[in-house]
C-alpha cells in the first residue's frame, strides 16, 4: 500500500477508528470532533452503537451480517466525504479482509486508526457490561472473546489507549489530518 500521503486526494476523508469494544474508539472520535470542529474543519461522526440502533438495526452479529454493517457505515461516509467532510468512523470492525477490501476500493482517502488497549483492560472498562455478559455465556460470537479481533497490519495511526491519555491520542491522528486541517 502506498504511504498516506501518496494516497491524499481532494476530497475529504474517512478516519476509521477500529479496535475492541470499550478500547476508547467513540470517545476518541468524539474528542476528535471537537478538536476539528475548533479548528473549522467540516467533519462527521458515524458511531457504530447508534448506527446499530437505526441504519444497522435490522442486523445480528454474524461473520456475514457484521461485514454487511462494516458495508453500510462505508457507504454513507463515503457519500460525505466525497463532499469534502473528515468523516470519523468508530466501529469495531473486527475483519481485517473487510476493512482492507474497502480502503482500497475507497474513492476517497482513508486513514486507518487502531485504537489499541488490551482485551485485560477493556474488559476492566467494560461500560455496558458486554465483556461479562460474554463471559457468562449470555452473549455468544463477542468479539475478543468467542469471535476474532483481526488487529490492523499497518494502520496509519496506532493509539495505545491503556497508556496514552485521549489527548495525546488525539494530537496523534490530528498530526495525520494535517492536510484536511490546512486547505
Amino acid at each position: 500500500m502506498k504511504p498516506l500521503a501518496e494516497r491524499i486526494n481532494t476530497s475529504g476523508c474517512i478516519v476509521w477508528f477500529t479496535g475492541l469494544s470499550a478500547a476508547g474508539k467513540s470517545t476518541l472520535a468524539i474528542e476528535l470532533a471537537g478538536a476539528l470542529q475548533a479548528l473549522g474543519v467540516r467533519s462527521g461522526l458515524l458511531d457504530g452503537d447508534r448506527l446499530r440502533a437505526t441504519l444497522c438495526s435490522d442486523l445480528g452479529f454474524s461473520r456475514e451480517d457484521r461485514e454487511e454493517n462494516v458495508r453500510r457505515v462505508y457507504q454513507l461516509a463515503v457519500e460525505s466525504a466525497l463532499r469534502g467532510a473528515v468523516v470519523l468512523i468508530a466501529v469495531i470492525s473486527p475483519y481485517r479482509s473487510v476493512r482492507d477490501q474497502l480502503r482500497a476500493s475507497s474513492p476517497v482517502s482513508w486513514v486507518e486508526v487502531f485504537v489499541d488497549a488490551p482485551l485485560a483492560v477493556c474488559e476492566q472498562r467494560d461500560p455496558k457490561g458486554l465483556y461479562r455478559r460474554a463471559r457468562a455465556g449470555e452473549l455468544r460470537g463477542f468479539t475478543g472473546v468467542d469471535d476474532p479481533y483481526e488487529v490492523p497490519l499497518s494502520p496509519d495511526v496506532h493509539c495505545h489507549t491503556d497508556v496514552e491519555t485521549v489527548g495525546q491520542s488525539c494530537a496523534k491522528v490530528l498530526a495525520v489530518l494535517q492536510p484536511w486541517i490546512t486547505r
